[in-house]
């Protein structure tokens, strides 16, 4: 069974400093349909303004990624990180027990604009960590790169659940492929562009549900970029 969520069905607030699209809900942002997709919680799509951003807060017992499309986004945190995150990087944080961080626009003239993904952990109470790497536009061009995974496989960063995230950019007539055993279900965000998925045509914030199905083929009709997620 194929479900799309369309951009336009996000919740959607322009705070001024922030533009933020919610793909499932969150904050002042009730959907009944959409309180999540298996252990996927949170979907956020963020434009912030040059020089703003998240001020210093907590969180606990979730799995954060970050995912940038356009621009930097600075981080600081009570575990004592601190770092400039651009495109081809992935940033995680484990919260666990409680962890303090705050997310800046590392620029003073231009926006940035990115992903944060949240993933309920597999077990709660766990020691915070944190990991970034960068993954080389080219080895996410015309395939799936995986970039989490509950291991680290092939480079990945290791989280704490049962969830397989890929990262892929593909140029228009392009296609890949994914095969899940069964029992497993998918969720494809398109961040960029046009992808058809199993003959569902999804652009630039729309979302795909898959449960039921094990072979999915992902065909750009247009240069695109996806997150694609494996989930138990």
């Amino acid at each position: 069974m194929l479900q799309v969520r369309r951009s336009a069905e996000r919740g959607h607030f322009d705070h001024g400093w922030l533009d933020t699209r919610h793909t499932f809900s969150f904050g002042d942002f009730h959907d009944r349909r959409f309180m999540g997709f298996r252990d996927l919680r949170v979907i956020n799509e963020d434009r912030v303004l040059p020089g703003q951003g998240f001020g210093t807060h907590g969180h606990r017992d979730m799995e954060i990624l970050s995912y940038v499309l356009e621009g930097g986004l600075a981080h600081q945190d009570s575990l004592g990180n601190g770092s400039v995150i651009v495109p081809g990087d992935l940033q995680y944080m484990s919260a666990g027990t409680g962890v303090r961080h705050s997310e800046f626009n590392a620029s003073k003239t231009e926006p940035v604009h990115f992903m944060q993904i949240w993933i309920l952990p597999n077990e709660e109470g766990q020691p915070p960590r944190y990991d970034q790497k960068r993954f080389d536009p080219d080895t996410t061009r015309g395939r799936l790169r995986l970039v989490a995974s509950p291991s680290g496989a092939d480079g990945s960063i290791a989280v704490r659940q049962d969830v397989r995230m890929y990262a892929s950019r593909l140029d228009a007539g392009q296609t890949a492929e994914l095969t899940l055993p069964a029992g497993r279900h998918l969720w494809v965000q398109a961040l960029r562009g046009e992808v058809d998925v199993n003959g569902k045509a999804l652009s630039a914030g729309d979302g795909l549900a898959a449960s039921e199905e094990t072979s999915f083929r992902f065909a750009a009709t247009a240069p695109a970029e996806l997150l694609v997620f494996d989930l138990a």
